[in-house]
């Protein structure tokens, strides 16, 4: 509900920080690139004569996303309008930057080529928020053979986040990565023998599989960073809240006549906005309180307990394993082989 969502009030400043954001052309993924764009001004005025010297820093906040002209819009509405609790003329001198890469989840091609173009292109990435997602959409496999809401959801990140993490395991200390998942999953159960839901598909079962799957990711993701002893790279979870955004706009044809306008009136009515559907991600990404935590839960700006399949401790092992299966990977017991196997995949 609105009246009891928290807001992330963490000062923190992206000084030198660059920050990828899937899915930030609208909705949730475009709040937070605008939160933190600018936080290069949140320095308090007494101070700022002490930090004129690293004040040209600002954070490099990439817009990883699909439709190029709604992201160019989404850049020109990020620059020109500040967050609700910044003025504009505070938020007119900011020295950060907004950079678009094209990525279509959808393709494990494109996914592929915007890592590639990623690690060529950047000499450092510290957060990687995978914020992308669909709702209700109707069955669909992709060009990899995957069905969409399983692909965009999860298995993309899934390689989108392995092939990018030697660079951020270079760029360590304090790097994040952000999995946004939704409460939903508290519905779901995974059949691992039937992932694509060939026999049973289900739009909203599919999605509340999706976002299950984010927390098991999460969880076999912060195990095998630990257990190889990748240290300064964190990995969160993130339950925004039900918020009015476009992910609903299939719902009509495939719930239900109208269910896109009823999802968005009772969304409107009753649950968060979508600035403070951001908060809990923006949290995730820059509070100090969760720079030693890993592998955990978040909702409402706080750690939440996980229930039903997602504490079934053999549940991120199969997923994993059979996400691996699904991009033609070998799930090593070595990570580190493991990840130089995956990045061999652009190299070729």
């Amino acid at each position: 509900m609105w009246f009891f969502s928290k807001m992330c009030t963490s000062k923190a400043r992206l000084d030198g920080k660059t920050v990828v954001i899937t899915g930030s052309s609208g909705g949730l993924g475009k709040e937070t690139a605008r939160d933190l764009y600018a936080r290069d001004n949140l320095i308090d005025k007494k101070y700022k004569h002490k930090y004129k010297r690293c004040l040209h820093l600002g954070a490099r906040v990439l817009l990883a996303c699909r439709d190029m002209e709604k992201t160019r819009e989404a850049v020109d509405d990020i620059k020109n309008n500040p967050p609700s609790w910044m003025t504009k003329d505070e938020y007119k001198n900011n020295v950060g930057e907004l950079v678009i890469y094209l990525v279509d989840l959808r393709s494990l091609k494109s996914v592929r080529d915007c890592a590639k173009n990623l690690l060529k292109n950047e000499t450092a990435i510290h957060i990687l928020i995978n914020n992308a997602g669909v709702l209700a959409y109707p069955y669909e496999k992709t060009e990899d053979g995957n069905q969409t809401t399983l692909q965009v959801n999860h298995l993309g990140h899934f390689l989108l986040t392995l092939l990018l993490l030697p660079k951020m395991k270079l760029s360590s200390p304090n790097c994040r990565i952000v999995n946004v998942s939704s409460l939903a999953y508290i519905f779901a159960d995974i059949d691992f023998d039937d992932i694509n839901l060939e026999r049973t598909y289900s739009p909203l079962m599919s999605y509340a599989q999706s976002k299950l799957a984010n927390i098991l990711f999460t969880k076999a993701l912060a195990r095998r960073l630990k257990e190889a002893d990748i240290h300064g790279i964190n990995v969160y979870s993130v339950h925004p809240g039900i918020i009015p955004t476009e992910i609903s706009r299939y719902g009509s044809s495939t719930v239900f006549p109208g269910a896109t306008f009823c999802f968005w009136l009772f969304s409107l009515l009753f649950c968060k906005n979508v600035v403070q559907g951001a908060q809990t991600i923006i949290y995730c990404s820059v509070d100090e309180e969760t720079a030693n935590d890993t592998g955990l839960y978040y909702s409402n700006c706080s750690v939440a307990a996980t229930y039903r399949k997602a504490n079934d401790p053999e549940y991120p092992e199969n997923l994993w394993n059979v996400s691996c299966r699904l991009l033609h990977l070998e799930p090593e017991e070595n990570f580190t082989t493991f990840l130089e196997t995956v990045s061999h995949q652009i190299r070729v």
